[in-house]
């Protein structure tokens, strides 16, 4: 399996993940109802403060945090809300953060 990333929704950096010959940066993962999850050295795998991504994704979109549901609708046509990646926390309206085409690794 590779890696997941994305790009910050405030600032429109890859985020890369601690494998990467490119400097990590703290990101806050925020859903919305306003929690937050600061990861200092993310590593790649959509974990971000000890919570994943893609259960989240599953979560605030009513479902169990189910890590596999939430990389389907990810990739679904269907209308979710999604959380939020950037580096101030904010929360950005639901709106699926880019995928990141270098996965956070792969770099030229």
């Amino acid at each position: 399996m590779g890696f997941f990333s994305w790009i910050t929704q405030d600032t429109g950096e890859s985020i890369c993940n601690s494998y990467s010959i490119e400097p990590v940066f703290s990101v806050t993962m925020t859903d919305d109802k306003g929690n937050r999850w600061r990861e200092e050295d993310y590593e790649g795998y959509g974990v971000f403060g000890g919570k994943d991504f893609y259960e989240l994704l599953d979560e605030m979109n009513g479902g169990s945090g189910c890590r596999d549901a939430g990389i389907e609708l990810s990739f679904s046509v269907e209308p979710h809300k999604s959380p939020s990646l950037s580096r101030c926390g904010d929360y950005y309206n639901g709106d699926a953060p880019e995928n990141c085409p270098a996965q956070g690794y792969f770099y030229s």
